[in-house]
């Protein structure tokens, strides 16, 4: 397994080393980066002139450029030295110092959006493979396609029309809920979960009828509590949502029948609805910090609670308790930034608007770890949502594909025969074979959402890698260019590397190969 690692390391560096010649290349030669200067009608634009070619080395070869920007950009790779040379851009800012703020700000949006759709795509993907040729099967292939088909800035352009101003103008006029709105809801939600769930007809009609009757229920008393301008869990709603996080958990990871593994979750789940009420003090003056180290506490409960009361499979129910410990935590920080909610709208600079539509943030906005984390998650809800449909449709068909092709083998119909219940034949047969196709996907997602990225910031004016590189490209600058590229370069091989370890986890046979 070492060989196999350090010949991997060696071939992304060649292959690295290649392409950012070819990059440089490319861009010093896209353009003229006296354009700007040349046109100007300054008295000293000779002086001007000499000292942008002084300070780019615009007087010496391209190839013998590239090899002293690589010099420099070597050091980046050696540790503790301190030094770190990218060059400077045409305006004689260090590359060093504007890349990592767009980097942080690109990273934020494609890193949320790519787990999301992963988590989405799969569980959506599993669900149309058990429902084979159903209506909901069919009704998400729709979807999909649909999805798949519509370019990123068309996609951003309806969510910034449709979603943003219409929910804003809804938060600013203070009227309820459209009955209409709330008739075409029930409708959708009763359609969706009895196709969703299946079976007889009298079974989908009660299906449909509960859901219908839940959703309307919880529409109506979000209008009278005036939830979306005042929202909150509550006691009562942090009670119900942590007995479906033990309850889903354990019937998916071990099935309700092992007692064990119940007493776990139920167990995490008792610790953490106790400690929403006792950590409401310190949550209201955490840092960042205080919630890394909640975050790490409550992995530490699951795997003790897990130890302790597993009985003979006790990686199975640490794996339970750290899964509960870890939801319910968060289901307690979601709802400390909704008791933050009322304070982010009426702020001058929101004005009762929070869904932003440009930007990474609001200008001069300042506040607590509760208020700024509300103003991040408004500005990159959007380009999110955008990116995340893309690739969630992706992840869906791929994964209903590997799920149809899995359940067809001889040892999952060897499974069945043994008697085993269909959760396990899935769950802990099917769904691992399955994973393996979807490492290759994400390792070549990243690089795909990492471009779609730069039309997303471009339609959101997020000042992240994408309006970096497009910017400098319009400029010709070429050492802003080449920082770009190394992230997205490095970014894409360490996914790459990611994926073939994957496959050594998940299939054994890939092991013995290595």
């Amino acid at each position: 397994m070492v060989g196999f690692v350090l010949r991997r390391i060696a071939v992304s560096i060649l292959v690295l080393l290649a392409a950012s010649f070819i990059m440089y290349v490319l861009s010093a030669n896209s353009g003229d980066p006296l354009q700007d200067l040349r046109e100007s009608s300054a008295p000293n634009r000779d002086q001007l002139i000499a000292a942008r070619v002084a300070a780019l080395d615009l007087d010496t070869p391209v190839p013998l450029r590239y090899f002293l920007w690589l010099g420099g950009a070597a050091q980046c790779l050696v540790p503790f030295i301190g030094t770190c040379d990218l060059g400077s851009t045409i305006s004689n800012a260090q590359v060093t110092d504007i890349l990592p703020t767009a980097m942080i700000s690109t990273l934020q949006l494609v890193t949320v959006a790519l787990v999301v759709a992963i988590v989405l795509g799969i569980a959506v993907g599993i669900v149309t493979a058990l429902r084979q040729y159903s209506g909901f099967d069919f009704s998400v292939t729709l979807l999909s396609f649909f999805l798949y088909s519509l370019p990123a800035f068309l996609i951003a352009v309806l969510l910034k029309e449709f979603l943003a101003l219409g929910f804003n103008n809804f938060l600013q006029s203070e009227t309820s809920i459209a009955p209409w709105v709330i008739v075409l809801l029930t409708v959708l939600s009763g359609f969706i979960w009895q196709a969703a769930v299946g079976g007889a007809l009298k079974r989908r009609l009660l299906v449909a009828g509960v859901s219908a009757a839940a959703t309307a229920a919880l529409l109506v008393y979000f209008d009278l509590t005036n939830w979306f301008r005042q929202p909150g869990l509550g006691p009562l709603g942090m009670l119900l949502l942590t007995v479906g996080v033990v309850v889903v958990t354990t019937a998916l990871v071990a099935g309700l029948e092992n007692r064990r593994a119940l007493i776990v979750a139920g167990v995490n789940g008792l610790i953490g609805y106790v400690l929403y009420f006792a950590l409401q003090g310190l949550l209201d003056i955490s840092s960042i910090g205080t919630l890394l180290f909640l975050a790490l506490g409550a992995v530490a409960v699951g795997l003790v609670t897990g130890w302790l009361l597993g009985g003979t499979d006790r990686g199975q129910a640490m794996r339970i308790g750290v899964i509960v410990a870890v939801f319910v935590g968060a289901l307690t920080l979601i709802d400390r930034f909704m008791q933050s909610w009322p304070q982010y709208m009426s702020n001058p600079r929101i004005n009762n608007r929070p869904i932003a539509t440009v930007g990474a943030a609001t200008p001069g906005f300042t506040g607590d770890v509760w208020l700024t984390g509300i103003d991040t998650f408004t500005h990159l809800l959007l380009p999110t949502i955008a990116l995340l449909l893309i690739s969630f449709a992706g992840y869906t068909r791929y994964a209903r594909s590997g799920l149809l092709e899995v359940m067809g083998q001889d040892y999952i119909r060897t499974a069945r025969a043994k008697g085993l219940s269909e959760r396990t034949v899935v769950m802990r047969h099917a769904l691992r074979n399955m994973l393996i196709p979807i490492a290759t996907l994400v390792a070549t997602d990243v690089g795909a959402l990492l471009g779609g990225a730069v039309i997303t910031e471009r339609v959101f004016a997020i000042s992240g890698m994408g309006s970096l590189f497009v910017s400098s490209l319009e400029r010709v600058d070429v050492n802003p260019i080449m920082g770009y590229f190394l992230v997205i370069a490095f970014t894409a091989i360490l996914f790459n590397f990611l994926a073939d370890l994957a496959y050594a986890a998940l299939d054994p046979r890939v092991r013995v190969a290595a």
